[in-house]
């Protein structure tokens, strides 16, 4: 049985390495890679592509699930609201990319998997917004203590959920990175995990029973989450 093959959106960031200094270059962590060859399936890297935000057919005709991967904040006009002065290092270009592969993959019955930023475009895809600075609501740092730091909470998830299904437990401990969060949910998305501590929601998935999920934590960074080897096996199907 052939591998299915899973886009996963990159970053584009600035980075030094060989005799390209300071390049603007397509980033994606290596653990997404090996968390998705693990489980079976193959990695197609999305940087932001113009004529795909115009018209995501073509490029969705070749995945058979689509990751909407971590990174830089989304800028606020993409959610139609004021900027806050935390929103930072943002790309218009990625979040119309990847909020139009999103609502084609909609569409098209695709899994779809958003991690971290990516469940905020989720979010955003399907008529949400967001809470641009969570610590000033929350009170506190904790699921982004230090810059290059992972945070560790718990999270628990709703049972008989697509992410309790998806994760295999509904229990779990996470890692996070995230200043960003979920204010309005976006319609037909429903919350589905909240972080154990402070209640705010760590995860939203489809009301229509497609494989639609967006988590805040970061499961390709844990070997032992099921989530990525969730998605690969549906996508084979």
């Amino acid at each position: 049985m052939p591998r299915p093959l899973i886009g996963v959106c990159a970053a584009v960031e600035s980075a030094s390495y060989g005799v390209w200094k300071d390049e603007s270059a397509v980033l994606l962590p290596l653990s997404y890679a090996r968390a998705i060859h693990g489980a079976g399936g193959m990695v197609a890297m999305l940087p932001p592509d113009r004529r795909a935000s115009e018209d995501p057919a073509e490029l969705l005709d070749k995945l058979d699930a689509l990751v909407l991967a971590g990174g830089a904040d989304i800028d606020a006009e993409s959610q139609g609201v004021v900027p806050h002065p935390e929103t930072v290092g943002t790309n218009p270009d990625r979040d119309r990319f990847e909020i139009a592969l999103a609502l084609g993959a909609l569409d098209r019955g695709i899994p779809v998997l958003g991690v971290c930023r990516g469940m905020q475009v989720l979010n955003v895809a399907c008529g949400g917004t967001l809470d641009q600075h969570i610590p000033e609501r929350l009170g506190h740092e904790r699921h982004r203590p230090l810059p290059g730091s992972w945070a560790e909470h718990d999270v628990r998830i709703e049972p008989g959920s697509l992410a309790a299904a998806a994760a295999g437990t509904e229990h779990l401990t996470v890692k996070s990175h995230h200043h960003q969060g979920v204010d309005r949910i976006g319609e037909s998305l429903t919350p589905s995990a909240w972080a154990a501590d402070d209640e705010s929601v760590e995860a939203v998935e489809s009301s229509d029973g497609d494989f639609v999920l967006g988590v805040l934590w970061h499961p390709e960074e844990d070997a032992a989450d099921a989530i990525i080897p969730t998605l690969v096996s549906t996508a084979s199907g």
